[in-house]
């Protein structure tokens, strides 16, 4: 276990290309995001029309990415997104999506980087303070548990990715997977296997879910919200997108993970 940041790791280890490993991910993020659209009813935000395709603005880095922000009648956000410099040894893809509030399941988390080592999280975002929402952990994390440990121990490999920031740590669940690996392609069998039974198990528990007292939703909501904003804008790795899209791309594209511009209204808000 090393404690760094993302642009830590792609500095000492310099230029590497990954663009294959890039593709698969990236086609494995489509495969699932394509699985929400045919269960959720979406619609792409207007505010993100303009981030379908962007490049490096003249940083000269020869980046280049993509963001889509949904909602929909049961979904607050969803992010499908990448950003790449791949022939130099970076890039990134994003399947984030925050439900609404009429439900309390967890929101799904899923994103995957080179740097070029690989890099995985997949995570339950919780909605509730955990150790007193004993309800959500017993319904939502202890079963996981055993899951998480087989991973840690089944694939010593897999290097634990601990943040060098609070803020970082303090954002994941007890059962989040957050691992890098020295060989990005070797992870792919193993990254795939955990994020579509990540993604199977998340739909079932909306399938069972129980609708929140209406009276609670407006709370809900505007916990989510600040929850999301607050990890994208203090996310540590935000300094990459200055280094390869310049500084004022980066802004958008951070007021994009979270819903800042957006243009359609929030569910049940």
């Amino acid at each position: 276990m090393s404690l760094k940041y993302v642009q830590e790791h792609l500095d000492e280890a310099g230029p590497s290309d990954v663009t294959a490993t890039f593709a698969e991910w990236q086609a494995l993020v489509q495969r699932l995001k394509d699985k929400v659209a045919a269960r959720f009813e979406l619609t792409r935000d207007p505010s993100t029309d303009h981030l379908e395709s962007f490049d490096d603005g003249g940083t000269g880095s020869g980046a280049r990415g993509r963001v889509r922000g949904y909602t929909g009648p049961e979904i607050d956000w969803m992010v499908h997104s990448f950003m790449e410099n791949s022939a130099q040894g970076f890039c990134n893809v994003h399947l984030t999506i925050w439900l609404g509030p009429h439900i309390k399941v967890p929101h799904f988390g899923m994103a995957l980087g080179c740097f070029p080592q690989g890099w995985l999280y997949l995570d339950s975002v919780p909605r509730s303070y955990l150790a007193t929402d004993t309800e959500s952990f017993d319904r939502y994390y202890e079963p996981l548990n055993e899951r998480w440990e087989q991973v840690q121990r089944d694939n010593p490999w897999l290097e634990p990715f601990v943040s060098r920031s609070a803020f970082v740590r303090a954002g994941l669940s007890p059962t989040a997977f957050c691992y890098m690996g020295a060989d990005a392609a070797q992870m792919t069998p193993l990254v795939t296997e955990l994020a579509e039974e990540h993604l199977d198990r998340w739909l079932g528990w909306i399938d069972e879910a129980e609708q929140v007292p209406a009276e609670e939703r407006a709370a809900l909501a505007a916990d989510d919200e600040a929850v999301r904003r607050n990890i994208a804008e203090r996310d540590p790795a935000n300094v990459m997108g200055d280094r390869y899209f310049g500084a004022e791309t980066t802004q958008r594209l951070v007021r994009a993970l979270w819903g800042g511009d957006r243009v359609l209204p929030r569910p049940g808000v």
